[in-house]
């Protein structure tokens, strides 16, 4: 299985010869390397990692054997964080530099984790705090069984020390300093670098096939975790109510005739779909619906029954004009918007779709929900 390190790093390229160095020991090897960092840790990266190929990271490979061809690692893999206008950003100072760092690492995450063949080793260990946290955050949404997460203990004295890459395999003598910031020397053989395992729990197998089709943002994919319970739709014609969510809604009779035969025209659509979507075979032109005058009129009976005419408060219901019809479906979205809230509404409502003169009415709500009660 191919590995790929995927890490950040800020200004401290040292993290990167450090993490390999602590891979390889633990016996972990790497196919390729990409690092996500600032413009000023980019400049870093290749005046001290590669310098041509004569950096420490080259210096790194030959003296323990490595041969470069087999890790993929250059410029190219170099990701550098940019702001709106596609300039590289510096250093990560406010919000929206913190906005675009996190969106690269959510890319870089999702491209590297869509091949099943592929193992993906998170390093937190380089950078400010905030581009581990955003790194952490994207391998929790799309890592898998086969990805790890991993920091690096380096000891104290050594950690970015300007003169220290990784332990080399003949001990030699550097300068150091202690907490006041005064000069010692100290041989690298008392080095440790250490590599440390940090579980994570993901979310990936939680998420739907539709937000596993392109990178998203937190956000969305942690509302898309939040599932709401399902409710039906009960257009009771003997009750003259609708009830959704457990909420039961009085309509006049007029009103309520309209509406349940739209209800009628989804839940009996043959289209052999297992969901409705988006789909509006079933909805009508207003020639069509004029056509089907009769059974709306019949429907309009049906429910009034016997009450006084009164109650029944306007009968343009059996004779349907672009006019009437227009303010039927308005008071009947204002209804539902009163009872139900604007967040229920979309798959309520008699809804139009399509520009004049091809507009087409009905309801959105999947037809497997819709219940009709004679």
């Amino acid at each position: 299985m191919k590995t790929v390190l995927l890490a950040v790093c800020g200004l401290s390229p040292q993290i990167i010869t450090e993490t390999l160095y602590a891979l390889y020991q633990s016996n972990r090897h790497v196919n390729a390397i990409h690092i996500i960092t600032t413009r000023d840790g980019k400049e870093k990266i290749f005046s001290e990692l590669f310098a041509g190929k004569s950096g420490h990271y080259y210096r790194y490979l030959e003296e323990y054997g490595i041969d470069p061809a087999t890790i993929d690692f250059g410029h190219r893999n170099i990701h550098v964080i940019t702001d709106d206008h596609g300039i590289e950003i510096p250093d990560i100072i406010n919000e929206s530099h913190n906005e675009q760092l996190l969106k690269k690492c959510m890319e870089l995450t999702f491209h590297f984790t869509k091949d099943p063949e592929t193992a993906v080793f998170f390093s937190v260990a380089g950078g400010r705090k905030t581009m581990s946290s955003c790194l952490t955050l994207a391998a929790q949404m799309y890592g898998r069984p086969q990805d790890r997460l991993y920091h690096v203990l380096v000891s104290p004295e050594f950690e970015n020390n300007r003169d220290f890459f990784y332990p080399p395999k003949k001990s030699q003598t550097i300068e150091l300093r202690d907490n006041q910031g005064q000069p010692f020397f100290k041989e690298t053989k008392f080095a440790q670098v250490n590599l440390i395992h940090i579980p994570f729990v993901s979310v990936r197998d939680n998420l739907s096939g539709d937000f596993l089709k392109e990178p998203k943002d937190p956000g969305t994919l942690a509302l898309s975790l939040i599932k709401e319970e399902t409710f039906q739709l009960t257009v009771n014609l003997i009750s003259g109510k609708i009830v959704y969510k457990k909420i039961e809604h009085d309509m006049m009779p007029a009103h309520l005739s309209l509406y349940a035969f739209f209800a009628m025209q989804k839940k009996n659509c043959l289209k052999e779909v297992e969901t409705c979507g988006s789909c509006i075979d079933c909805f009508l032109d207003i020639q069509s619906i004029y056509e089907k005058q009769e059974q709306i009129s019949d429907l309009y009976k049906r429910v009034s029954g016997s009450r006084l005419l009164e109650e029944m408060s306007d009968t343009g219901i059996t004779g349907l004009s672009a006019d009437n019809f227009n303010t039927y479906k308005a008071k009947i979205k204002s209804n539902l918007l009163g009872r139900f809230g604007p967040y229920a509404l979309t798959e309520l409502e008699i809804a139009s779709k399509e520009k004049r003169p091809n507009t087409r009415y009905g309801i959105m709500m999947d037809r497997g929900r819709i219940e009709i009660v004679y």
